[in-house]
């Protein structure tokens, strides 16, 4: 499986980018030095041979004798000067100026055969490649003297450009659209996206009241008219009416009671930090779970299928009620519509509890939008808008909770809802 790459820190990547940069530059350098010291060398060694050796070739012609150098060198001529042994690196003729450095020497050689003879100037060099050493060291330590300063100077720069932004990031985190954070920043680039911070900011805070007032005030609008439904009801439902009609009276008074459920928790999420609850509040988990099975278990078992409640093990701690209620009877709503045969299993657990069915189960495809609005699952029956699920998640993101969806190894889908962290 192939792993995503880690982006780097804007810090660290500028850093990088003035050593590379640094290093790169210097590295040029250091090689175009190193070369044209080593061509300068060649030239300036091998004209004073060439010199030296004109010198032996006017004298040798002119006067008919070897004459004797000075400066360094040494002359070789095998077939006059017998009792001068030639080293063995230049026993093998090789006309011209030519490098000889192995393990034991390090010459300069210039050969050339004058009327017949071989005649090899030889200049030490050993002197010289300690001085290239030298200076080979020096350049190699400008260069690492040069990644230092760069470290230093980006380590400078990193200060002054990147700290703004993390100011403004921690004051995006901490203070949000309480303040303007424009006023704190000139009249540059970092000013300018501190503007559109709070622009941002103040669009977000006028679209969230917007749905705040349209939420809390259709949820109010709609309580006297399902008062009225949920009243009228329980009246009809007192006078001698036949059993159908008792039926159909108690389905219309369950559909009012769910929809006044529903009003009850948009309220709740219209309203500021509504979870947090004062102490002794709330109800457990076993009770709401014991509340949704008297209302779900006749509905399902209705429907043909079994339904198996669990409780394998406890999670302390009190819930607000409305959210938790609404959190757990969409699960189970949503179970009971896609099952068609098979059971459904509410099982409670130390983080929390789970909804599971034997329905046709979530396809790969769809899990990554399941808990969207108005997504239905392909093997989706009804006239449902698909807003049970996204409903789900928003009241748990509300109050701190965690639902997660899966497929069934064995078939059907499980909802697992953590109250925990």
């Amino acid at each position: 499986m192939r792993s995503e790459r880690m982006p780097q820190p804007l810090a660290r990547r500028i850093l990088l980018s003035f050593i590379l940069l640094t290093s790169l530059v210097a590295g040029i350098n250091a090689w175009a030095i190193i070369t044209v010291l080593h061509e300068v060398e060649e030239d300036l060694v091998g004209e004073e041979l060439r010199q030296d050796m004109a010198a032996v070739e006017n004298v040798f012609l002119t006067e008919g004798r070897i004459p004797d150098l000075t400066g360094g060198s040494a002359l070789y001529a095998p077939t006059l000067r017998p009792q001068k042994p030639l080293p063995r690196e230049l026993e093998t003729p090789h006309p011209g100026y030519q490098e000889v450095v192995t393990e034991r020497v390090a010459w300069h050689v210039l050969e050339e055969e004058i009327d017949g003879h071989r005649f090899i100037l030889v200049r030490n060099q050993d002197a010289f490649e300690a001085r290239e050493k030298l200076f080979y060291k020096v350049v190699a330590g400008g260069v690492l003297l040069a990644i230092a300063l760069a470290y230093l100077i980006g380590r400078l720069t990193v200060r002054r450009v990147i700290d703004p932004v993390i100011r403004l990031a921690a004051a995006v985190r901490t203070q949000g659209a309480a303040r303007p954070l424009a006023t704190a920043y000139g009249d540059d680039e970092l000013g300018q996206l501190a503007q559109a911070f709070d622009q941002a900011f103040n669009e977000l805070q006028a679209a969230l009241e917007r749905e705040r007032l349209f939420t809390s005030d259709v949820s109010h609008e709609l309580r006297t008219p399902l008062m009225i439904v949920s009243t009228s009801c329980e009246l009809l439902a007192q006078g001698p009416l036949p059993d159908n009609s008792q039926r159909q009276i108690a389905r219309i008074a369950k559909a009012g009671a769910d929809m006044q459920a529903l009003v009850e928790t948009f309220l709740q999420l219209a309203r500021v930090q509504t979870t947090r609850l004062a102490e002794g509040d709330g109800v457990s988990l076993e009770q709401i779970a014991a509340e949704q099975v008297a209302v779900w278990q006749p509905l399902i078992e209705v429907r043909g299928l079994s339904f198996v409640y669990r409780q394998e093990g406890t999670v302390s701690g009190r819930w607000h009620p409305t959210l938790l209620r609404v959190v757990l009877g969409n699960l189970l709503r949503n179970a009971l519509h896609y099952t068609e045969q098979g059971e459904i299993r509410l099982c409670l657990d130390v983080d929390g509890f789970r909804v599971e069915d034997t329905g046709p189960g979530i396809a790969p495809e769809e899990l990554g939008r399941i808990f969207e609005p108005f997504q239905r699952g392909r093997h989706a029956r009804g006239e449902g808008l698909g807003l049970g699920l996204s409903l789900v998640r928003r009241v748990c993101a509300q109050a701190g909770w965690s639902v997660t969806a899966e497929a069934l190894a064995a078939g059907g889908s499980c909802f697992r809802v953590r109250l925990r962290p």
